[in-house]
């Protein structure tokens, strides 16, 4: 089984990328799955169901989120249409939408489980005791299972990966933009890295505009932020699955839009 995995779509340059550049990552790696984080895809923070289509419409299996997942109210009502549009499991029971969702294609069963870290991001219930619950019930059904950690510090992604090694497939870190140099295979077979990184604007903060993200930076007050324009580019991950649910292969790459 073939995954590939890209990083935070961060606004209309980054869903103007995804559409440019994942096509061209398909015809060279021929993945059987394709995952997107797009919890930043209306514009930097949130989903529309307009844009939740037009992601699926280049050719993604499922979109993972994060702690923007519910930035957009509108959306809400809109979670039961789409079970493969995912947000992080350890929410508190009653919250919309679902924390996985497992595809199947050519006999293969993938299941990718979203789960959000608590340091430095708003609370949540423990992704260690949720990711217990969850693989232990749905490994049996599932030939691969994915999870995206959707979290900031580098350590507690670490620790989370080491924690399930052997248990899950795949390990992919989200949230920061910022991709990692550590994409390994774990001693108990997990593919492992720390930040994908995202889709979006090259020359940017993290997806935003440097000049407002400067300003806020230097006048400490709420500067209004806006979305960068330019070249786009998108990072991604390529992991190869074997039979019996172990990582064979992880490698990490970044396309960078022509012109």
């Amino acid at each position: 089984m073939r995954i590939l995995f890209v990083g935070d779509v961060f606004g209309k340059p980054g869903r103007r990328t995804l559409k440019n550049l994942l096509p061209v990552a398909k015809k060279q790696f021929s993945p059987d799955f394709v995952i997107v984080n797009s919890e930043n895809a209306a514009h930097g923070a949130g989903l529309t169901e307009k844009i939740v289509n037009e992601i699926f419409d280049v050719g993604v299996d499922i979109q993972s989120g994060g702690n923007h997942s519910f930035d957009k109210r509108a959306f809400w009502a809109a979670w039961s249409k789409y079970p493969r549009v995912i947000r992080p499991a350890n929410f508190p029971e009653g919250v919309p939408g679902n924390g996985f969702a497992t595809v199947e294609k050519d006999g293969m069963r993938l299941t990718v489980i979203n789960l959000m870290g608590r340091v430095t991001l708003p609370p949540t219930l423990s992704p260690f005791d949720t990711a217990d619950k969850l693989v232990a019930e749905l490994k049996q059904n599932s030939d691969a299972i994915l999870i995206d950690f959707h979290a900031e510090a580098t350590s507690e992604k670490m620790v989370f990966g080491m924690y399930v090694d052997g248990r899950a497939s795949v390990v992919v870190g989200t949230h920061t933009h910022v991709q990692t140099a550590d994409a390994r295979i774990l001693k108990g077979g997990t593919a492992y890295i720390t930040d994908v990184g995202m889709c979006g604007v090259w020359n940017s903060a993290i997806g935003l505009d440097y000049e407002t993200v400067l300003e806020k930076f230097k006048k400490l007050i709420p500067y209004p932020l806006k979305i960068a324009e330019g070249t786009g580019k998108m990072d991604f991950v390529v992991i190869d699955v074997n039979k019996s649910g172990k990582a064979e292969r992880i490698e990490n790459y970044t396309y960078v839009e022509e012109g």
